[in-house]
Protein backbone atom coordinates (compact mmCIF):
# COMPACT_ATOMS: atom_id res chain seq x y z
CA UNK A 1 0.00 0.00 0.00
CA UNK A 2 1.45 3.30 -1.05
CA UNK A 3 2.05 6.07 1.15
CA UNK A 4 -0.93 8.05 -0.13
CA UNK A 5 -3.26 5.42 -0.04
CA UNK A 6 -2.74 5.19 3.81
CA UNK A 7 -3.24 8.60 4.26
CA UNK A 8 -6.18 8.35 2.12
CA UNK A 9 -7.70 5.66 4.74
CA UNK A 10 -6.36 7.30 7.70
CA UNK A 11 -8.66 10.18 6.63
CA UNK A 12 -11.42 7.98 5.76
CA UNK A 13 -11.02 6.33 8.86
CA UNK A 14 -11.27 9.71 10.78
CA UNK A 15 -14.10 10.50 8.98
CA UNK A 16 -16.46 7.83 10.23
CA UNK A 17 -15.06 8.32 13.66
CA UNK A 18 -16.00 11.24 13.94
CA UNK A 19 -19.30 10.88 12.39
CA UNK A 20 -19.96 8.44 15.06
CA UNK A 21 -18.69 10.58 18.13
CA UNK A 22 -21.09 13.49 16.70
CA UNK A 23 -24.48 11.11 16.42
CA UNK A 24 -23.94 10.08 19.82
CA UNK A 25 -23.88 13.61 21.07
CA UNK A 26 -26.63 15.84 20.57
CA UNK A 27 -25.83 19.80 20.62
CA UNK A 28 -28.31 22.84 20.55
CA UNK A 29 -27.41 26.73 20.72
CA UNK A 30 -30.61 28.48 21.37
CA UNK A 31 -29.93 31.57 18.98
CA UNK A 32 -33.74 33.26 19.29
CA UNK A 33 -33.60 36.74 21.41
CA UNK A 34 -36.16 36.08 23.43
CA UNK A 35 -34.72 32.88 24.67
CA UNK A 36 -37.78 30.47 23.78
CA UNK A 37 -35.83 27.44 23.54
CA UNK A 38 -34.18 27.25 26.92
CA UNK A 39 -35.67 25.86 29.86
CA UNK A 40 -35.40 27.63 32.84
CA UNK A 41 -32.31 26.50 35.20
CA UNK A 42 -35.31 26.08 38.44
CA UNK A 43 -37.11 23.74 35.97
CA UNK A 44 -34.15 22.03 35.55
CA UNK A 45 -33.51 21.84 39.36
CA UNK A 46 -37.33 20.50 40.00
CA UNK A 47 -37.29 17.81 38.15
CA UNK A 48 -33.76 16.36 39.34
CA UNK A 49 -35.78 16.16 42.87
CA UNK A 50 -37.99 13.32 41.03
CA UNK A 51 -37.66 9.61 42.00
CA UNK A 52 -40.14 7.98 40.14
CA UNK A 53 -41.48 7.98 37.08
CA UNK A 54 -43.63 11.43 36.16
CA UNK A 55 -46.23 11.29 33.33
CA UNK A 56 -48.21 14.17 31.06
CA UNK A 57 -51.14 13.57 29.39
CA UNK A 58 -52.00 16.09 26.81
CA UNK A 59 -55.27 16.80 25.78
CA UNK A 60 -54.86 18.90 22.96
CA UNK A 61 -55.28 16.64 19.81
CA UNK A 62 -57.09 16.20 16.66
CA UNK A 63 -57.92 18.88 14.35
CA UNK A 64 -56.53 22.27 15.26
CA UNK A 65 -55.80 25.26 13.36
CA UNK A 66 -52.38 26.57 13.14
CA UNK A 67 -52.19 28.85 16.42
CA UNK A 68 -53.37 25.78 18.69
CA UNK A 69 -50.71 23.39 16.83
CA UNK A 70 -48.11 26.01 18.16
CA UNK A 71 -49.46 25.87 21.34
CA UNK A 72 -49.38 21.53 21.61
CA UNK A 73 -45.98 21.74 19.74
CA UNK A 74 -44.41 24.18 22.48
CA UNK A 75 -45.79 21.43 24.94
CA UNK A 76 -44.50 18.73 23.28
CA UNK A 77 -40.75 20.34 23.02
CA UNK A 78 -40.77 21.95 26.70
CA UNK A 79 -41.97 17.64 28.24
CA UNK A 80 -39.19 16.64 25.85
CA UNK A 81 -36.35 19.06 27.08
CA UNK A 82 -37.17 17.97 30.29
CA UNK A 83 -37.13 14.07 29.27
CA UNK A 84 -33.82 14.91 28.11
CA UNK A 85 -32.64 16.39 30.94
CA UNK A 86 -34.42 13.72 33.31
CA UNK A 87 -35.95 10.31 31.36
CA UNK A 88 -38.23 10.09 34.44
CA UNK A 89 -40.15 12.79 32.75
CA UNK A 90 -42.59 11.29 29.93
CA UNK A 91 -44.94 12.41 27.52
CA UNK A 92 -48.68 10.34 26.92
CA UNK A 93 -48.80 11.56 23.56
CA UNK A 94 -51.91 8.87 23.26
CA UNK A 95 -55.85 10.01 21.92
CA UNK A 96 -57.65 10.64 24.87
CA UNK A 97 -60.80 8.17 25.10
CA UNK A 98 -64.33 9.57 25.20
CA UNK A 99 -64.19 8.48 28.93
CA UNK A 100 -61.56 10.32 30.00
CA UNK A 101 -62.66 13.59 28.28
CA UNK A 102 -65.93 12.85 29.92
CA UNK A 103 -64.67 12.58 33.25
CA UNK A 104 -61.96 15.49 32.47
CA UNK A 105 -65.62 17.79 31.92
CA UNK A 106 -67.20 15.84 35.27
CA UNK A 107 -64.43 17.77 36.72
CA UNK A 108 -64.87 21.37 35.66
CA UNK A 109 -62.68 21.55 32.66
CA UNK A 110 -65.16 22.17 29.46
CA UNK A 111 -63.60 22.23 25.88
CA UNK A 112 -64.09 25.60 23.92
CA UNK A 113 -65.48 25.85 20.72
CA UNK A 114 -63.48 27.79 18.19
CA UNK A 115 -64.81 29.48 15.01
CA UNK A 116 -62.56 30.03 12.64
CA UNK A 117 -63.80 31.43 8.87
CA UNK A 118 -61.71 30.03 5.96
CA UNK A 119 -60.60 30.97 2.56
CA UNK A 120 -64.05 30.26 0.89
CA UNK A 121 -65.65 32.06 3.85
CA UNK A 122 -67.53 29.32 5.11
CA UNK A 123 -67.35 29.20 8.91
CA UNK A 124 -65.54 26.43 10.62
CA UNK A 125 -66.18 25.07 14.33
CA UNK A 126 -64.02 22.57 16.02
CA UNK A 127 -63.59 21.72 19.79
CA UNK A 128 -60.68 21.65 21.39
CA UNK A 129 -59.60 20.48 24.71
CA UNK A 130 -56.76 22.93 26.11
CA UNK A 131 -55.43 20.69 29.23
CA UNK A 132 -53.31 18.59 30.18
CA UNK A 133 -53.20 16.33 33.31
CA UNK A 134 -49.23 15.09 34.76
CA UNK A 135 -49.33 12.55 37.49
CA UNK A 136 -46.66 11.52 39.54
CA UNK A 137 -46.87 9.08 42.42
CA UNK A 138 -50.59 8.04 41.80
CA UNK A 139 -51.85 11.75 42.23
CA UNK A 140 -52.29 13.85 39.29
CA UNK A 141 -53.39 17.27 38.34
CA UNK A 142 -55.01 19.35 35.62
CA UNK A 143 -53.48 22.26 34.19
CA UNK A 144 -55.25 24.60 31.49
CA UNK A 145 -52.48 25.64 29.18
CA UNK A 146 -54.63 28.44 27.68
CA UNK A 147 -54.91 31.85 28.53
CA UNK A 148 -57.83 33.78 28.09
CA UNK A 149 -57.47 37.54 28.35
CA UNK A 150 -60.07 39.76 28.09
CA UNK A 151 -59.24 42.62 25.14
CA UNK A 152 -56.31 40.21 23.71
CA UNK A 153 -56.78 38.64 20.44
CA UNK A 154 -56.78 35.11 20.02
CA UNK A 155 -52.99 35.49 18.54
CA UNK A 156 -52.06 37.52 21.65
CA UNK A 157 -53.77 34.91 24.40
CA UNK A 158 -52.21 31.58 22.70
CA UNK A 159 -48.74 33.76 23.17
CA UNK A 160 -49.43 34.32 26.27
CA UNK A 161 -50.75 30.80 27.24
CA UNK A 162 -47.58 29.43 25.50
CA UNK A 163 -45.09 32.05 28.22
CA UNK A 164 -46.94 30.51 30.81
CA UNK A 165 -46.55 26.26 29.51
CA UNK A 166 -43.06 26.02 31.71
CA UNK A 167 -44.76 27.87 35.24
CA UNK A 168 -47.87 25.84 34.90
CA UNK A 169 -45.97 22.30 34.47
CA UNK A 170 -43.41 22.84 37.23
CA UNK A 171 -45.86 24.47 39.55
CA UNK A 172 -48.12 21.16 39.05
CA UNK A 173 -45.10 18.86 39.66
CA UNK A 174 -44.09 20.90 42.32
CA UNK A 175 -46.98 20.20 44.00
CA UNK A 176 -47.51 16.37 43.36
CA UNK A 177 -44.01 15.81 44.92
CA UNK A 178 -44.79 17.15 47.98
CA UNK A 179 -45.07 14.47 50.64
CA UNK A 180 -47.50 16.90 52.46
CA UNK A 181 -50.27 19.70 51.78
CA UNK A 182 -49.04 22.95 53.44
CA UNK A 183 -51.15 24.94 55.10
CA UNK A 184 -52.89 28.43 55.02
CA UNK A 185 -55.58 30.65 57.46
CA UNK A 186 -57.55 33.06 56.88
CA UNK A 187 -58.17 34.95 60.24
CA UNK A 188 -61.35 35.28 61.60
CA UNK A 189 -62.58 37.15 64.67
CA UNK A 190 -62.42 40.87 63.51
CA UNK A 191 -65.71 40.86 60.43
CA UNK A 192 -63.41 39.35 58.35
CA UNK A 193 -65.12 37.76 54.68
CA UNK A 194 -66.47 34.35 55.34
CA UNK A 195 -65.92 31.08 53.86
CA UNK A 196 -69.08 32.15 51.48
CA UNK A 197 -67.36 35.20 50.28
CA UNK A 198 -64.29 33.69 49.48
CA UNK A 199 -65.73 30.25 48.11
CA UNK A 200 -64.03 31.09 44.80
CA UNK A 201 -60.92 31.99 46.48
CA UNK A 202 -60.45 29.14 48.95
CA UNK A 203 -61.75 26.23 46.15
CA UNK A 204 -58.68 27.61 43.84
CA UNK A 205 -56.34 27.53 46.49
CA UNK A 206 -57.33 23.84 47.84
CA UNK A 207 -55.65 22.54 44.28
CA UNK A 208 -52.34 23.42 46.27
CA UNK A 209 -53.10 24.11 50.19
CA UNK A 210 -54.94 23.02 53.18
CA UNK A 211 -57.11 25.93 53.92
CA UNK A 212 -58.35 26.83 57.72
CA UNK A 213 -59.92 29.57 59.31
CA UNK A 214 -59.93 30.57 62.75
CA UNK A 215 -58.96 33.34 65.52
CA UNK A 216 -55.64 34.13 66.64
CA UNK A 217 -56.48 33.38 70.31
CA UNK A 218 -53.75 34.52 72.94
CA UNK A 219 -51.12 31.79 71.98
CA UNK A 220 -47.86 33.51 70.33
CA UNK A 221 -47.24 30.58 67.93
CA UNK A 222 -50.51 29.46 66.70
CA UNK A 223 -49.82 30.93 62.85
CA UNK A 224 -45.94 28.84 63.25
CA UNK A 225 -47.45 25.90 61.43
CA UNK A 226 -49.18 27.98 58.62
CA UNK A 227 -47.21 28.90 55.09
CA UNK A 228 -49.05 32.21 54.84
CA UNK A 229 -52.12 34.10 56.52
CA UNK A 230 -54.64 36.25 54.74
CA UNK A 231 -56.51 38.44 55.86
CA UNK A 232 -59.73 39.20 54.06
CA UNK A 233 -61.79 42.82 54.38
CA UNK A 234 -61.68 43.03 58.66
CA UNK A 235 -64.05 45.08 60.04
CA UNK A 236 -63.16 45.39 63.41
CA UNK A 237 -59.76 46.64 65.47
CA UNK A 238 -57.03 44.62 66.34
CA UNK A 239 -55.87 44.39 69.94
CA UNK A 240 -52.17 44.62 70.71
CA UNK A 241 -52.07 40.96 71.50
CA UNK A 242 -53.30 39.99 67.87
CA UNK A 243 -50.82 42.66 66.79
CA UNK A 244 -47.76 41.30 68.49
CA UNK A 245 -49.10 37.15 67.52
CA UNK A 246 -49.26 38.57 63.49
CA UNK A 247 -45.66 40.78 64.03
CA UNK A 248 -44.19 37.46 65.72
CA UNK A 249 -45.08 35.10 62.84
CA UNK A 250 -44.01 37.75 60.56
CA UNK A 251 -40.33 38.26 62.34
CA UNK A 252 -40.50 34.16 62.04
CA UNK A 253 -40.55 34.25 58.04
CA UNK A 254 -44.25 33.99 57.81
CA UNK A 255 -46.03 35.41 54.86
CA UNK A 256 -48.69 37.55 55.23
CA UNK A 257 -51.93 39.12 52.22
CA UNK A 258 -53.20 41.70 53.92
CA UNK A 259 -56.90 42.72 51.84
CA UNK A 260 -57.98 45.95 53.87
CA UNK A 261 -60.36 48.53 53.38
CA UNK A 262 -59.52 52.57 54.12
CA UNK A 263 -62.72 53.41 55.27
CA UNK A 264 -65.85 52.61 56.37
CA UNK A 265 -69.02 52.48 54.39
CA UNK A 266 -72.63 50.28 54.01
CA UNK A 267 -73.20 48.62 51.10
CA UNK A 268 -76.93 47.92 52.47
CA UNK A 269 -77.45 51.73 53.22
CA UNK A 270 -76.36 52.01 49.24
CA UNK A 271 -78.50 49.64 48.25
CA UNK A 272 -81.56 50.70 49.94
CA UNK A 273 -81.51 54.76 50.03
CA UNK A 274 -79.06 55.26 47.04
CA UNK A 275 -76.44 56.86 49.42
CA UNK A 276 -74.07 56.21 52.38
CA UNK A 277 -71.59 58.04 54.26
CA UNK A 278 -67.63 57.12 54.25
CA UNK A 279 -65.43 57.90 57.38
CA UNK A 280 -61.67 56.24 58.12
CA UNK A 281 -61.76 52.89 59.13
CA UNK A 282 -59.66 52.64 62.16
CA UNK A 283 -58.30 49.08 62.09
CA UNK A 284 -55.55 49.62 64.90
CA UNK A 285 -52.97 48.81 62.30
CA UNK A 286 -51.65 51.72 60.73
CA UNK A 287 -48.57 52.15 62.93
CA UNK A 288 -47.39 47.93 62.45
CA UNK A 289 -48.14 48.41 58.84
CA UNK A 290 -46.06 51.99 58.92
CA UNK A 291 -43.37 50.39 60.68
CA UNK A 292 -43.23 47.76 57.36
CA UNK A 293 -43.20 50.31 55.10
CA UNK A 294 -46.41 50.74 53.50
CA UNK A 295 -49.86 53.16 54.97
CA UNK A 296 -53.28 52.56 53.77
CA UNK A 297 -54.69 56.29 53.06
CA UNK A 298 -58.44 56.36 54.62
CA UNK A 299 -59.51 57.76 51.21
CA UNK A 300 -61.89 56.12 47.82
CA UNK A 301 -60.57 56.44 44.54
CA UNK A 302 -62.39 57.12 41.18
CA UNK A 303 -61.61 56.33 37.97
CA UNK A 304 -62.82 57.00 34.65
CA UNK A 305 -62.01 53.57 33.83
CA UNK A 306 -64.44 51.44 35.45
CA UNK A 307 -67.82 49.43 35.84
CA UNK A 308 -71.21 50.18 34.42
CA UNK A 309 -73.80 49.48 36.62
CA UNK A 310 -77.63 49.73 35.96
CA UNK A 311 -79.66 52.66 36.91
CA UNK A 312 -83.44 53.35 36.38
CA UNK A 313 -83.41 57.08 34.58
CA UNK A 314 -86.97 56.78 34.01
CA UNK A 315 -89.32 59.83 35.52
CA UNK A 316 -92.06 57.19 36.10
CA UNK A 317 -91.89 54.80 38.53
CA UNK A 318 -94.26 52.16 37.00
CA UNK A 319 -92.38 52.11 34.04
CA UNK A 320 -88.53 51.62 34.97
CA UNK A 321 -85.81 52.21 32.41
CA UNK A 322 -82.33 51.06 33.39
CA UNK A 323 -79.61 52.48 31.73
CA UNK A 324 -75.78 51.11 32.09
CA UNK A 325 -73.82 53.84 33.86
CA UNK A 326 -70.31 54.15 34.98
CA UNK A 327 -69.50 53.93 38.27
CA UNK A 328 -66.35 55.65 39.18
CA UNK A 329 -65.85 53.82 42.50
CA UNK A 330 -65.92 50.86 40.85
CA UNK A 331 -62.13 51.25 39.33
CA UNK A 332 -60.57 48.60 36.90
CA UNK A 333 -57.07 48.24 38.12
CA UNK A 334 -54.04 48.07 36.20
CA UNK A 335 -51.33 44.93 36.58
CA UNK A 336 -48.12 45.38 36.78
CA UNK A 337 -46.61 43.27 33.81
CA UNK A 338 -43.39 43.04 35.16
CA UNK A 339 -43.90 40.94 38.39
CA UNK A 340 -44.58 37.77 38.39
CA UNK A 341 -47.77 37.78 40.79
CA UNK A 342 -49.85 39.63 38.20
CA UNK A 343 -47.62 39.09 34.44
CA UNK A 344 -50.49 37.79 32.52
CA UNK A 345 -52.92 38.49 34.35
CA UNK A 346 -56.09 40.20 33.55
CA UNK A 347 -56.95 43.74 34.66
CA UNK A 348 -59.03 43.44 38.38
CA UNK A 349 -61.85 44.42 39.29
CA UNK A 350 -62.89 45.61 43.20
CA UNK A 351 -65.07 48.60 44.80
CA UNK A 352 -64.37 51.25 47.42
CA UNK A 353 -60.93 51.11 47.06
CA UNK A 354 -58.14 53.11 48.90
CA UNK A 355 -54.80 54.21 48.66
CA UNK A 356 -51.69 52.67 49.21
CA UNK A 357 -48.75 55.17 50.19
CA UNK A 358 -45.39 53.58 49.98
CA UNK A 359 -43.31 54.88 53.50
CA UNK A 360 -39.81 54.16 55.09
CA UNK A 361 -37.68 55.14 52.31
CA UNK A 362 -34.13 53.64 51.85
CA UNK A 363 -35.20 50.74 54.67
CA UNK A 364 -33.91 47.80 53.17
CA UNK A 365 -37.42 46.46 51.66
CA UNK A 366 -38.31 45.65 48.14
CA UNK A 367 -41.47 47.38 47.44
CA UNK A 368 -43.37 46.54 44.01
CA UNK A 369 -46.39 47.77 42.82
CA UNK A 370 -48.31 45.36 41.62
CA UNK A 371 -52.39 47.17 41.08
CA UNK A 372 -52.67 50.27 40.15
CA UNK A 373 -55.49 52.71 38.84
CA UNK A 374 -55.50 54.33 35.23
CA UNK A 375 -53.62 57.56 34.05
CA UNK A 376 -57.26 59.30 34.88
CA UNK A 377 -58.42 58.58 37.96
CA UNK A 378 -59.07 60.82 41.49
CA UNK A 379 -59.43 60.68 45.18
CA UNK A 380 -62.60 61.23 47.57
CA UNK A 381 -61.13 61.82 51.03
CA UNK A 382 -63.07 61.13 53.99
CA UNK A 383 -65.67 62.42 55.89
CA UNK A 384 -67.88 62.18 52.38
CA UNK A 385 -70.88 60.70 51.06
CA UNK A 386 -71.53 58.34 47.95
CA UNK A 387 -74.65 59.03 46.15
CA UNK A 388 -75.94 56.84 43.71
CA UNK A 389 -78.33 59.74 42.11
CA UNK A 390 -74.61 61.55 41.07
CA UNK A 391 -72.98 60.14 38.50
CA UNK A 392 -71.75 62.84 36.69
CA UNK A 393 -68.43 62.62 35.77
CA UNK A 394 -66.66 66.13 36.49
CA UNK A 395 -63.04 65.68 34.32
CA UNK A 396 -61.49 68.05 36.77
CA UNK A 397 -61.77 65.68 39.47
CA UNK A 398 -59.45 63.07 37.47
CA UNK A 399 -56.23 64.17 37.00
CA UNK A 400 -54.25 61.41 39.36
CA UNK A 401 -52.40 58.65 37.53
CA UNK A 402 -51.62 55.68 38.45
CA UNK A 403 -51.99 55.34 41.90
CA UNK A 404 -51.41 51.98 44.05
CA UNK A 405 -53.98 49.82 45.16
CA UNK A 406 -52.11 46.88 45.87
CA UNK A 407 -48.20 46.32 46.78
CA UNK A 408 -45.79 43.46 47.56
CA UNK A 409 -43.09 43.86 50.01
CA UNK A 410 -39.87 41.80 50.21
CA UNK A 411 -36.86 41.38 52.44
CA UNK A 412 -36.09 42.04 56.33
CA UNK A 413 -38.74 43.24 58.68
CA UNK A 414 -37.92 45.32 61.75
CA UNK A 415 -40.19 44.43 64.36
CA UNK A 416 -43.24 46.40 65.37
CA UNK A 417 -42.54 45.72 68.95
CA UNK A 418 -39.05 46.44 69.24
CA UNK A 419 -38.23 48.86 72.25
CA UNK A 420 -42.42 48.70 73.00
CA UNK A 421 -43.86 47.17 76.09
CA UNK A 422 -45.18 43.74 75.71
CA UNK A 423 -47.92 42.08 78.18
CA UNK A 424 -45.86 40.00 80.59
CA UNK A 425 -48.45 36.92 79.44
CA UNK A 426 -47.27 37.01 76.06
CA UNK A 427 -43.57 38.01 76.59
CA UNK A 428 -43.33 35.18 79.10
CA UNK A 429 -44.20 32.36 76.14
CA UNK A 430 -40.87 32.70 74.13
CA UNK A 431 -38.45 35.60 73.21
CA UNK A 432 -39.61 38.41 71.20
CA UNK A 433 -37.72 38.78 68.02
CA UNK A 434 -37.12 41.71 66.92
CA UNK A 435 -36.38 41.31 62.44
CA UNK A 436 -37.08 38.62 59.99
CA UNK A 437 -37.37 37.83 56.54
CA UNK A 438 -40.55 37.65 54.93
CA UNK A 439 -42.70 38.52 52.26
CA UNK A 440 -46.08 40.48 52.48
CA UNK A 441 -49.01 41.54 50.11
CA UNK A 442 -51.13 44.26 50.96
CA UNK A 443 -54.25 45.29 48.94
CA UNK A 444 -56.33 48.37 50.16
CA UNK A 445 -59.49 46.81 48.54
CA UNK A 446 -61.11 43.94 50.65
CA UNK A 447 -63.60 43.70 47.69
CA UNK A 448 -61.41 42.33 45.42
CA UNK A 449 -61.15 38.45 47.76
CA UNK A 450 -65.22 38.30 47.38
CA UNK A 451 -67.29 36.58 45.25
CA UNK A 452 -71.16 36.46 44.70
CA UNK A 453 -73.75 33.98 44.68
CA UNK A 454 -76.69 33.39 42.16
CA UNK A 455 -79.06 30.43 42.47
CA UNK A 456 -77.48 29.19 45.06
CA UNK A 457 -74.38 28.94 43.11
CA UNK A 458 -71.17 30.77 43.46
CA UNK A 459 -69.98 33.07 40.79
CA UNK A 460 -66.19 33.16 39.80
CA UNK A 461 -64.11 36.29 41.91
CA UNK A 462 -64.27 38.58 39.90
CA UNK A 463 -67.07 37.75 37.30
CA UNK A 464 -69.27 41.40 36.96
CA UNK A 465 -73.39 39.58 36.32
CA UNK A 466 -74.04 43.13 34.69
CA UNK A 467 -71.83 42.59 31.92
CA UNK A 468 -70.87 39.25 32.04
CA UNK A 469 -67.38 39.49 32.33
CA UNK A 470 -64.44 37.56 33.95
CA UNK A 471 -62.18 40.18 35.15
CA UNK A 472 -58.09 38.63 36.81
CA UNK A 473 -59.16 38.39 40.13
CA UNK A 474 -59.03 34.88 40.82
CA UNK A 475 -55.69 34.53 39.17
CA UNK A 476 -54.23 37.40 40.78
CA UNK A 477 -55.19 36.15 44.41
CA UNK A 478 -54.11 32.69 43.95
CA UNK A 479 -50.61 34.15 42.03
CA UNK A 480 -50.69 36.20 45.31
CA UNK A 481 -50.18 33.10 47.83
CA UNK A 482 -48.62 31.15 45.41
CA UNK A 483 -45.57 33.87 45.61
CA UNK A 484 -45.55 34.51 49.06
CA UNK A 485 -44.78 30.15 49.14
CA UNK A 486 -42.69 30.23 46.69
CA UNK A 487 -38.73 29.85 48.29
CA UNK A 488 -37.63 27.70 44.97
CA UNK A 489 -38.47 30.90 42.37
CA UNK A 490 -40.67 28.92 40.79
CA UNK A 491 -43.06 31.97 40.59
CA UNK A 492 -40.42 33.79 38.35
CA UNK A 493 -40.74 31.40 35.28
CA UNK A 494 -43.86 33.50 35.31
CA UNK A 495 -41.74 36.22 34.15
CA UNK A 496 -41.00 34.12 30.66
CA UNK A 497 -41.49 36.32 27.77
CA UNK A 498 -41.92 35.77 24.21
CA UNK A 499 -42.19 37.89 21.15
CA UNK A 500 -45.16 37.48 19.43
CA UNK A 501 -44.73 37.93 15.72
CA UNK A 502 -48.07 38.06 13.85
CA UNK A 503 -48.36 37.65 10.00
CA UNK A 504 -51.12 39.71 8.13
CA UNK A 505 -53.67 37.29 7.39
CA UNK A 506 -55.35 39.58 4.37
CA UNK A 507 -51.90 40.26 2.79
CA UNK A 508 -50.79 36.85 2.71
CA UNK A 509 -54.13 35.69 1.53
CA UNK A 510 -54.03 38.67 -0.81
CA UNK A 511 -50.69 38.18 -2.20
CA UNK A 512 -50.95 34.07 -1.89
CA UNK A 513 -51.02 33.35 -5.63
CA UNK A 514 -48.06 36.23 -6.41
CA UNK A 515 -45.75 34.50 -4.09
CA UNK A 516 -46.76 30.76 -5.60
CA UNK A 517 -45.55 32.07 -9.06
CA UNK A 518 -42.34 33.84 -7.52
CA UNK A 519 -41.71 30.40 -5.78
CA UNK A 520 -41.92 28.30 -8.97
CA UNK A 521 -40.35 30.72 -11.81
CA UNK A 522 -37.40 31.84 -9.65
CA UNK A 523 -35.67 28.43 -8.86
CA UNK A 524 -36.28 27.87 -12.98
CA UNK A 525 -35.10 31.16 -13.67
CA UNK A 526 -31.83 30.86 -11.38
CA UNK A 527 -31.30 27.22 -13.24
CA UNK A 528 -31.25 28.96 -16.68
CA UNK A 529 -29.41 31.39 -16.18
CA UNK A 530 -26.74 29.14 -14.06
CA UNK A 531 -26.67 26.90 -17.45
CA UNK A 532 -26.52 29.28 -19.72
CA UNK A 533 -23.36 30.82 -17.90
CA UNK A 534 -21.96 27.80 -17.54
CA UNK A 535 -22.38 27.03 -21.18
CA UNK A 536 -21.32 30.39 -22.23
CA UNK A 537 -18.13 29.84 -20.26
CA UNK A 538 -16.79 26.76 -21.50
CA UNK A 539 -17.49 28.15 -25.25
CA UNK A 540 -15.50 30.92 -24.38
CA UNK A 541 -12.96 28.98 -23.01
CA UNK A 542 -12.48 26.64 -25.60
CA UNK A 543 -12.76 28.52 -28.61
CA UNK A 544 -9.97 30.21 -27.37
CA UNK A 545 -7.93 26.86 -26.83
Amino acid sequence: MTRNQKRWMTVVAGVLLLNLLLRSMTVRWDLTADRRYTVHRQSLEETEKLDTFATVTLYLQGEMNSSFKRLKESAEYLIGELHRHNSLIRLDDAEPEERELALLQQQGFSPIVVHERARDGKSEQTTVWPYARVTYRNKSMVISLLQQNRGLSGEENLNRSIEGLEFAFMEALHTLRKDSVERIAFLEGHGEMGDTQTYDWEQALRRHFQVDRGALGTETGVLDNYRAVVIADPQRSFSETDKYILDQYIMGGGRVMWLLNGVRFSNDMLTDNGVTPIVALDLNLNDMLFRYGVRINPALVQDMQCLTIPVDVSSDPQRPQYRPLPWTYAPLLLTNGQSPVTRNVMQVSCTMASLVDLVGGEDGIRKTVLLATSDASGLTPTPAEVDLSDLSIDQDRFRNAYMPVAVSLEGRFSSFFTHRIVPDFLKSQRETLTEGVSRQIVVAAGSIAGNEWQDGQPLPAGFDRYSKTQFGNRDFLVQSILWLTDDNGLINLRQRQVTLRLINSKKAIARLTSVQWISIVTPVLMLLITGAGVAFVRKYKYRKA
